[in-house]
């Protein structure tokens, strides 16, 4: 018999992320009504003693009525400019809101840059423990201002996911226009069940997530891969809709609502934790079926005999993806050898290796203590 309820008794720490059409009028910017309804929420698990950190979207969209843009900008500059012009006031709607509850604000402002460097991830990491141990609560949003297509999370579902297995985060609640998870899309088979719960590392997962809607970046496909990557860090993932009464409060009273990405026993080191948040890599290497299979069921490393191809120029220590040879993500890691060496040396044994090379430090390409595996 199954359950009627969840069990949230450990949720002490808990990342938020609230969607662009959760936040704004039909895309005619913030609506400041709908905003204090989310602080009342936010407000009664403060209270609580729960420590949030809020993932929020809708600068652009601000930022769009503010300049009194009929249609989102296409132009880069353009979309960057709104997003700070719309900035100002989103952190403004969410501290002032926040302030009648006698609740601290900070804003936090991040690209992929900051958390694919190892010493910024760390002194981020700091700041929000201690903003947390200040019982502030941060307001984070992707930098539009200053990234680009390379150094962009691309969505907010994305960046949430990320700060949840940063500062190891008990849940993330990822509040959408959609109900949750279906076993098919609901917009075409009307007789779609809600799945209630999902292993969030299930592949099968992406074959029935459908695409996302007009305001938001980011789809139920997305939501999934946010999932998957808060699960990296040992984080589990509850995906619901926000139009619903009360949703917070609902869900951390262990209502069964939406979709939770449980984790099982899928934490990693603070290190691999760090390799899975990288999005964008130096480089690539193709590997065979045999390394796959030895570094995703037996966790090898890999070693240069499995590497089919070497693709992108890099440096030993980079971060670099392990594809396998139909192009889907096996694992990313540092990287022994340069992509000079690593040229020299794919497909050999460790013998030829030596012969190659001469005397090196390591023999692996990747060692498996510096690896997260998808």
């Amino acid at each position: 018999m199954h359950s009627t309820t969840r069990d949230t008794s450990n949720y002490r720490r808990i990342v938020i992320k609230i969607g662009s059409a959760l936040l704004t009028a039909n895309g005619q910017g913030l609506d400041t009504e709908i905003i204090q309804h989310w602080v009342g929420q936010i407000a009664a698990l403060h209270q609580q003693g729960v420590e949030i950190i809020l993932v929020s979207s809708g600068a652009v969209a601000e930022g769009m009525v503010r300049m009194q843009l009929a249609q989102r900008p296409d132009h880069l500059p353009a979309l960057q400019a709104c997003a700070a012009i719309g900035q100002m006031g989103l952190v403004q709607a969410w501290s002032s809101a926040l302030q009648h509850h006698q609740i601290q604000t900070a804003q936090i402002l991040l690209t992929h840059d900051d958390l694919s460097d190892r010493r910024r991830y760390l002194n981020s990491c700091d700041t929000l423990r201690q903003l947390l141990a200040w019982r502030v609560i941060p307001v984070i949003n992707e930098n539009d201002t200053v990234a680009t297509d390379e150094i962009r999370f691309g969505d907010n579902d994305t960046l949430a996911a990320v700060i949840a297995a940063q500062v190891q985060a008990d849940v993330l609640i990822i509040l959408t226009d959609q109900q949750g998870l279906f076993d098919a899309d609901p917009r075409q088979h009307p007789d779609a069940k809600l799945l209630p719960e999902v292993h969030a590392l299930d592949e099968s997962l992406f074959d029935i997530a459908g695409d996302g809607g007009v305001l938001g970046r980011g789809g139920m496909l997305t939501k999934v891969r946010a999932a998957r990557l808060a699960a990296k860090g040992g984080c589990p993932t509850l995906i619901a809709s926000g139009e619903q009464p009360l949703v917070l409060s609902r869900l951390m009273q262990g209502e069964m609502l939406g979709t939770l990405f449980n984790t099982e026993n899928d934490r990693i080191t603070a290190r691999q934790q760090w390799l899975a948040a990288h999005l964008q890599t130096a480089g690539r290497l193709v590997i065979d079926a045999g390394a796959v299979q030895a570094i995703k069921q037996n966790h090898r490393s890999l070693l240069p005999v499995g590497v089919v191809a070497v693709q992108g120029h890099f440096q030993r220590g980079d971060v670099v993806e392990c594809i396998d040879q139909t192009g889907q993500r096996v694992a990313v890691g540092m990287v022994n050898f340069s992509s000079q060496s690593a040229e020299k040396i794919k497909g050999l044994n460790l013998d030829k290796v030596h012969q190659v090379l001469g005397e090196i430090r390591s023999p692996e390409m990747i060692h498996r203590d510096h690896m997260a595996i998808y």
